[in-house]
């Protein structure tokens, strides 16, 4: 998962313990088989029990396996990347699949040197990058010499967002915005518009702030703690800074992975997702190793039971962590009618947090930072939340924010849903009660680092969300009614009872 949304990273809310009830025609409906609560064929078992997480564990084990052996990553451009991909071809082709592999270009970004932001005035005092600050992903380089803060409407939700906060900003000064209801690049080209030498934003949340600013940014940009910030915004006056940002562009090449079921609808597909590069400093094992791992699983035992309803399409998508490249590409590639094709899109990133939550991506848009859902994406979500309260578990709304790779998906119109336990968010006391783990601590303390390993994959986190997200998938290969309006062509007739000229309720 990469951390480039310009809303909160996660929203804990009150639990989804929503009941499906069923009365009347939608319980004749219900009796005929339209609506797949399990699996297809009475004589199966469901996916939900085949997908198991000692078999997720498996291949975890294996993908740490080729990451430590490949340069302890599996970042997109690396052996390590390659051969996870050999990894998942493999084991699709002896499930019976044929993957082939969608190739694209892209711009890769790298950080050639640490980045440097010291205070030099009043006194002199460096500020420690990776806990105090980070360079944002498609950061320019530049050197900014004793330069002077401006604040851009720190005081307002859209800091830095419109062109006229920064009426009369003195050109060569460091422009600080806070987060808030633009995207971070919005507001490093507009200071970058108005002759800022640098652009500083800081969080809105208790954490250091991630972000990226694809495609590139014309001035260097951080994005600071909201301590350091509201630091730099109280002395703004008398304060005098040094930034030093070295970075580089190349012209790329990578690819995802895709396999199709032989049976299933052509016209009627549920792509499911998983992003299988990790970032460049760890093996990215619960980032995202673990959501590879499910959708893998979930393609391998899928082929063992009949033809679904559906054609369902396992997506392994490529350079995830340098700006959503692979799913981004894939969908651009697709024509209007193989677009239409596709029923709805589920994404799985990163479900096995050290300190997990259960979090149903935000179809309805109910949290401040979701937005963009297409008509159907609350359907996705309801069937997650379901079958969490059939388990007696609790489940809670994730921020839809475009922080992953149902973002392209959803600006092409299509249904988005998926499942997710957690990245650089803090556990409440509540959330405690629910799942368990540690109050005040990010639900994922490994991401995006060395750490990010087998050793700190929660199991129970695994298993409770793949369970889940082997049911949706299930559930939706047989019939995407209530998503799409789309039935398939094997639902019976119902004969529903009638008097006189009313319906038998």
């Amino acid at each position: 998962m990469r951390p480039s949304h310009p809303g909160p990273s996660l929203t804990g809310s009150s639990p989804r313990r929503r009941r499906t009830t069923t009365a009347g025609l939608t319980a004749l409906v219900l009796a005929a088989g339209a609506l797949a609560g399990g699996p297809a064929h009475a004589d199966e078992i469901p996916l939900s029990e085949r997908v198991t997480a000692e078999a997720i564990e498996a291949h975890l084990l294996n993908l740490d396996t080729i990451a430590s052996y490949n340069g302890g990553n599996r970042a997109s451009g690396t052996p390590g990347y390659d051969v996870a991909a050999q990894y998942v071809e493999n084991r699709l082709e002896r499930a019976g699949y044929e993957p082939y592999r969608h190739e694209y270009e892209y711009e890769a970004w790298r950080a050639e040197s640490p980045t440097v932001l010291s205070r030099v005035a009043p006194d002199e005092n460096p500020y420690r990058e990776g806990e105090h600050f980070e360079t944002m992903s498609y950061s320019a380089s530049g050197s900014v010499r004793d330069g002077e803060i401006v604040l851009v409407s720190t005081d307002t939700d859209d800091s830095g967002c419109a062109p006229e906060q920064f009426a009369d900003f003195p050109e060569g000064r460091i422009a600080l915005m806070k987060r808030g209801s633009c995207a971070f690049g919005e507001k490093v080209q507009n200071a970058a518009d108005a002759g800022a030498s640098a652009a500083l934003i800081y969080n809105n949340e208790d954490e250091l702030l991630m972000g990226t600013v694809e495609p590139g940014s014309e001035i260097p940009a951080l994005g600071l703690t909201p301590a350091l910030g509201e630091e730099l915004a109280d002395q703004a006056d008398e304060l005098r800074l040094d930034i030093e940002v070295d970075t580089s562009l190349t012209t790329e090449r990578s690819y995802s992975i895709l396999a199709d079921t032989p049976g299933g609808s052509d016209d009627n597909v549920v792509v499911v997702g998983a992003h299988l590069d990790s970032v460049e400093e760890g093996p990215g094992i619960n980032d995202n190793g673990s959501g590879s791992a499910f959708v893998l699983e979930s393609a391998v035992q899928l082929a063992q039971q009949e033809d679904p309803n559906n054609k369902v399409r396992f997506a392994f998508w490529g350079t995830e962590e340098s700006g959503l490249v692979g799913s981004n590409e894939y969908v651009a590639s697709l024509d209007e009618d193989r677009l239409d094709d596709i029923a709805l899109y589920l994404n799985f990133d990163m479900i096995g947090s050290h300190n997990y939550g259960r979090f149903v991506l935000d179809g309805r848009m109910e949290l401040p930072g979701s937005g963009g859902a297409p008509s159907g994406s609350g359907a996705i979500a309801k069937i997650f939340e379901d079958y969490f309260a059939s388990q007696g578990q609790v489940s809670e709304p994730g921020v839809l924010s475009g922080r992953s790779d149902y973002l392209a998906f959803m600006q092409a119109g299509i249904p988005s849903g998926g499942l997710f336990s957690g990245a650089d968010g803090t556990k409440t006391a509540e959330q405690v009660e629910w799942y368990g783990g540690t109050e005040g601590e990010l639900f994922d303390p490994y991401y995006h680092t060395a750490e990010d390993t087998l050793e700190n994959i929660n199991m129970d986190s695994v298993a409770e969300l793949s369970a889940a997200g082997a049911h949706g998938i299930e559930f939706l290969a047989e019939n995407t009614l209530p998503v799409n309006g789309v039935t398939p062509l094997s639902q019976p007739v119902v004969d529903l009872p009638r008097l006189g000229d009313a319906w038998v309720r």
